[in-house]
């Protein structure tokens, strides 16, 4: 039986009967998961993969949407941030110590579906850093029929002339002892979606998911996370290089990209799904980052053509 976690349905704006539950990570780390579904959700279960800094009440929206077409959605809050452990006295430090820590994650949220008697088959939608996460654990053997990318973080926006310097500074700084300090350039203890005004965002175009999203951390300030320290940067980019090594999975697979991206490097995108033989990248002109919370018509294109391709490979 798995144990009931806190669910801030009251900012959540998600679909009724919305529910948390805590898991045990194979080395020992306390995550949540939410879950909504209902009698109506008979097409499958979708593995919602959220991004560096998200938790799982930012996608009570998307589950709306997703319900709406049939599909059960269970969230993840990665460890370091939502309500999961953090990993560091200062819990609004980004941190990892090393990148495939998540799939211990991801492992927990796979063993908890059986206990939660959600429908099959399964299906994954990525988002940002979880498009990294999630391309690792298809890669890896992740039993799912289809998957969704939005924005993936298959390569972090750098300057060309200081990459190279940025991984070889990152590891000097690991060295040193100050691998838990907050990236240089980051916003340090500030959260970007909570604290930077609606004109200049880098996240939607959409005033009223803006506001949203704003909201939500006015509300709960224990969900919001700063900056991401040096080492998480440090295996981040570590984790890019060698996914970009790998042959893409044998998995049907639609990945969408704002044409106002500017937080993850969109030739990454480009470059991935042009050999990806089951894939096909769709750009969105004028959307930023958060494709799933951006204006009315974007979102609509993008549940409706994301549930297409689940709906074709349910069998």
């Amino acid at each position: 039986m798995l144990d009931r976690a806190p669910y801030f349905a009251d900012i959540a704006d998600g679909p009724e009967g919305g529910a948390a539950y805590w898991l045990t990570t194979r080395d020992g780390l306390r995550i949540r998961i939410g879950v909504w579904t209902s009698d109506a959700a008979t097409k499958g279960t979708v593995l919602l993969f959220p991004g560096r800094t998200e938790y799982i009440e930012k996608y009570g929206p998307a589950a709306v949407d997703l319900l709406a077409r049939g599909y059960a959605v269970v969230a993840v809050d990665w460890r370091g941030q939502g309500l999961a452990d953090r990993l560091l006295d200062d819990p609004q430090r980004g941190h990892v110590d090393h990148f495939h820590d998540y799939q211990h994650d991801v492992a927990a949220m796979v063993a908890a579906l059986d206990q939660l008697s959600l429908p099959g088959p399964h299906f994954l939608i990525a988002h940002s850093m979880g498009g990294c996460i999630g391309l690792r654990s298809l890669i890896e053997g992740l039993d799912v029929r289809a998957a969704v990318f939005s924005a993936p973080m298959w390569d972090i926006r750098i300057f060309p002339l200081i990459r190279p310097f940025a991984r070889v500074l990152g590891w000097q700084f690991r060295c040193l002892g100050f691998g838990r300090s907050y990236a240089p350039g980051s916003t340090g203890r500030r959260s970007y979606a909570a604290t930077q005004p609606f004109k200049g965002n880098a996240l939607s175009t959409d005033h009223e998911m803006y506001a949203h999203m704003q909201n939500q951390l006015k509300a709960r300030p224990e969900l919001a996370l700063g900056g991401p320290t040096v080492t998480w940067v440090h295996e981040a980019l570590r984790e890019c290089v060698a996914l970009s090594a790998l042959p893409s999975p044998d998995c049907p697979t639609l990945t969408f990209l704002g044409g106002a991206e500017n937080i993850v490097c969109s030739v990454a995108s480009r470059d991935r799904m042009n050999r990806w033989p089951r894939g096909q990248l769709i750009e969105l002109p004028g959307a930023r980052h958060e494709v799933m919370m951006e204006t009315p018509q974007t979102r609509a294109r993008f549940f409706d053509e994301t549930c297409a391709l689940f709906d074709a490979n349910r069998d």
